[in-house]
């Protein structure tokens, strides 16, 4: 996303309230806080995390990308990559080292990219030859927003009481956001969801800042790559 960063400017009445309730709420339970502000707020406060789980699902029609990744927003992740039509390719980074492992479908279908694996095989790959349009992800996600953000209604997300939040921007005209913050706790990002057209991704945060146990598979399922030349 493109990111046009603003200053949060937390009300004076805030600061001396203390409120429990995200956005500093007003007496009849209502957020006070412009939206502007609980939107830089959740950034900042996802910006914090040490850890957390992201999953993304794209729709365009009946084609559908489930994407799921938990990380440390560092250098350790494992994620999973599904494709409605060509097949799952899985992933865990650890360092500077790849463990990848296609199923037999998405080999078929990404013939042209060569992760040095096979099918239900987890290959170990030095990051270093991570190369863009291969599949492979980072371990890093930025949490920033754009546009112009109104409120919009509460629900619940994931168990907890969350604000929607409008965005929309003038250089996309047919599409729109709606971002999830918490209103109770932390100001986390819960969700968003975003909508132009056929397509329609929804991305879901959670487990903040819980432990990760992402370990190396076993080395008797491992094929070693770090030797072979790029081709």
């Amino acid at each position: 996303m493109r990111a046009t960063r603003r200053t949060t400017a937390v009300t004076l009445a805030c600061l001396l309230a203390g409120a429990a309730l995200v956005g500093c709420a007003g007496e009849d339970g209502t957020v006070t806080k412009p939206a502007s502000d609980l939107l830089d707020e959740a950034n900042a406060r996802m910006g914090e995390l040490k850890s957390v789980t992201i999953e993304i699902t794209n729709r365009i029609g009946d084609d559908t990308v489930t994407w799921r990744m938990a990380t440390d927003l560092k250098s350790t992740c494992r994620v999973s990559n599904t494709f409605s039509r060509s097949g799952t390719l899985e992933q865990i980074r650890i360092g500077g080292t790849d463990y990848v492992r296609p199923d037999k479908k998405y080999l078929e279908t990404w013939s042209g990219k060569d992760l040095g694996a096979e099918p239900g095989v987890w290959a170990k790959v030095p990051v270093s030859r991570s190369k863009p349009g291969d599949g492979l992800s980072q371990c890093t996600r930025p949490f920033e927003s754009f546009g112009t953000a109104t409120k919009g209604g509460t629900t619940r997300v994931g168990g907890r009481e969350a604000l929607g939040l409008n965005v929309t921007d003038p250089a996309d005209k047919g599409g729109a956001y709606t971002f999830y913050v918490a209103t109770e706790g932390e100001p986390y990002l819960l969700k968003a969801v975003y909508k132009s057209g056929k397509q329609v991704t929804t991305t879901s945060f959670s487990d903040f800042d819980e432990p990760l146990d992402i370990r190396p598979p076993a080395s008797a399922e491992v094929l070693d790559t770090a030797g072979v030349t790029d081709r």
